[in-house]
């Protein structure tokens, strides 16, 4: 997330007294601290494991910021750049004030440079990305100040999981490579977090034969609206279906790549956000019946292929003649942060 000049990015300042009204630090940190993260995309679900497998795929943002005299400025290019906030309310920002207030500290004021290029309500987690780097500089920040160490993996998946109301994203962005995450209802305690969700999560060494393949289109889709398709309840013989297969996609993603097009069905969610993205739940028919384990990245309409060979010639131009733009993605790592002084 890093940036070019205020007149192309389209800074605002904006003062950070609302921001840290309610934090009360025991500690402001010094002015001229600086961090920098790199964070990879997601994708969640991998078909069976809704809300609860996830895999990190290498498109980055990045992210620098420093501690100012005060006020928040937000710089951004790429991805999203004209639609996102350049205030306090930015993703990031907020991440960044919350990570901090872990520690009873604040910051006087920040200057954030974005560069963004995971695509924005595309099913690859970039508001997941977006909490994970903003708490990430945040770890830095405290680390370079002597305040605390870094956080650690456990950390920083509760915390950005918090944002979202669920790990699967974040835990990938955060861990890399592949996971599976659950949630404990009201296992968090202390202080004012006595009835919070605890989010964990676990990381998976992915088979080195197994590669990714994104078709991207260039419409967008609302997590919360696709989210809203769903059912209360489904038929037992659907959940047994789904908890087979999310069992059998941890050893298809781990040993046994030949079985990831059996271990990618799903009974739980595609079929009933169907009405709402036509053309992605057409090109994963289209592949799957061409044997590719393909699946709805997330809540899509991006649509994720994982396998041990190339997407053939044939199945791109299908593709490309939906709508949609493919890329291969390497399997990542997870976000990296860095720290130092201005």
């Amino acid at each position: 997330m890093l940036s070019a000049s205020a007149e192309t990015a389209g800074v605002s300042t904006v003062m950070t007294e609302q921001t840290f009204r309610d934090i009360e630090p025991g500690l402001v940190l010094p002015v001229g601290l600086s961090a920098r993260v790199r964070v990879p995309a997601s994708s969640a679900n991998l078909g069976p494991g809704f809300d609860c497998l996830g895999i990190a795929l290498g498109i980055y943002d990045e992210l620098i910021v420093e501690t100012t005299a005060g006020g928040v400025e937000v710089e951004v290019t790429g991805e999203g750049a004209e639609d996102v906030p350049r205030d306090e309310t930015h993703l990031v920002a907020r991440a960044i004030v919350r990570g901090l207030a872990t520690a009873g500290a604040a910051a006087p004021g920040l200057k954030l440079r974005c560069i963004n290029a995971i695509p924005h309500s595309r099913g690859l987690g970039s508001s997941a990305a977006a909490a994970v780097s903003g708490l990430a500089a945040a770890s830095g920040l405290l680390v370079e100040a002597g305040v605390r160490g870094p956080f650690d993996d456990a950390e920083l998946v509760q915390l950005s999981s918090e944002f979202e109301g669920h790990p699967d994203n974040a835990a990938a962005s955060v861990l890399g490579s592949a996971v599976v995450t659950w949630t404990e209802s009201g296992a968090v305690n202390g202080g004012d977090r006595d009835t919070a969700d605890r989010y964990s999560a676990r990381r998976l060494v992915v088979h080195p034969d197994i590669t990714a393949t994104v078709f991207v289109p260039d419409t967008e889709s609302s997590t919360s609206f696709t989210r809203g398709l769903l059912p209360d309840e489904v038929p037992r013989s659907d959940a047994v279906f789904n908890v087979s297969r999310a069992a059998l996609a941890v050893v298809a993603l781990t040993a046994d790549p030949a079985a990831l097009c059996a271990a990618t069905e799903d009974r739980l969610h595609q079929d009933y956000r169907a009405e709402a993205m036509v053309p992605t739940l057409e090109l994963v028919r289209a592949l799957r019946a061409r044997g590719y384990a393909a699946t709805v990245s997330g809540a899509g309409p991006t649509v994720l292929v994982l396998g041990a060979g190339q997407v053939s010639a044939e199945a791109r131009e299908l593709a490309v003649g939906l709508g949609f733009v493919p890329a291969t993605a390497a399997i990542a790592g997870g976000v990296e942060v860095t720290h130092g002084r201005v």
